[in-house]
């Protein structure tokens, strides 16, 4: 039986419009984004599916645009995913960037996650922040491969310096899922925060993105 056969107080699409998309499970609201079914499926089941291969929705919306995969899913449907969880990492700029000022690890943590986890290759990026700690830019600076990414002192000090930023934070991911900051990480962040310390640019802190939350080394006394 197709959705559209379904009673409409348990459509996935009408649910939402009557009750609110809290009201919906996450296969649900993965159904209303794929619009439909495929090969005798119908899109709650495809989602159902989708979540039951990826482990989780947070796993799920974490992995590559090209790895997500079920019977069914073809281009048309990767893709309404795909925009769905751009929209969600634009969104999360746009808080960003409205806040006042950034105080803690977890005011910039959601953001780097939403922009980093999913990459299959490391990734070194930076958020510059004006003197009051406001976002001035996000910037992805180097990529590597899937054992890390070179990272130039010289290169990071002049990206600093064209954004005329006084604070930044580092950020970058390790795509193994494993967010513990290695010996280089720890080196590379005090090469950086000497460097900039000469131009008068503070280091507040550097988030290693893993599969769980962020890892401030900050917070972890490493800077």
């Amino acid at each position: 039986m197709s959705i559209r056969e379904w009673p409409p107080g348990e459509r996935p699409r009408e649910k939402l419009l009557s009750d609110g998309s809290g009201a919906l499970s996450n296969a649900e609201l993965l159904a209303v984004l794929l619009g439909s079914g495929s090969r005798g499926k119908d899109a709650v089941a495809l989602g159902r599916e989708l979540l039951t291969q990826a482990g989780s929705l947070d796993a799920l919306l974490g992995k590559p645009e090209g790895q997500i995969r079920a019977n069914g899913l073809g281009p048309a449907k990767r893709a309404r995913l795909s925009a769905a969880l751009e929209l969600a990492r634009r969104s999360l700029s746009e808080q960003l960037r409205e806040q006042p000022a950034l105080t803690s690890p977890r005011d910039s943590g959601s953001y780097l996650r939403a922009q980093l986890r999913h990459l299959p290759y490391e990734v070194f990026a930076c958020l510059y922040l004006d003197n009051r700690h406001r976002v001035l830019a996000f910037e992805e600076l180097f990529r590597g491969t899937v054992d890390g990414a070179s990272v130039h002192v010289r290169e990071v000090v002049r990206a600093c310096l064209r954004h005329n930023a006084c604070a930044v934070i580092f950020a970058h991911n390790h795509p193994s899922g494993v967010a513990e900051p290695s010996a280089a990480d720890r080196a590379i962040t005090q090469d950086l925060g000497r460097a900039l310390q000469l131009v008068g640019v503070r280091v507040l802190d550097h988030l290693v993105i893993g599969s769980g939350e962020p890892v401030s080394m900050a917070a972890r006394g490493l800077l």
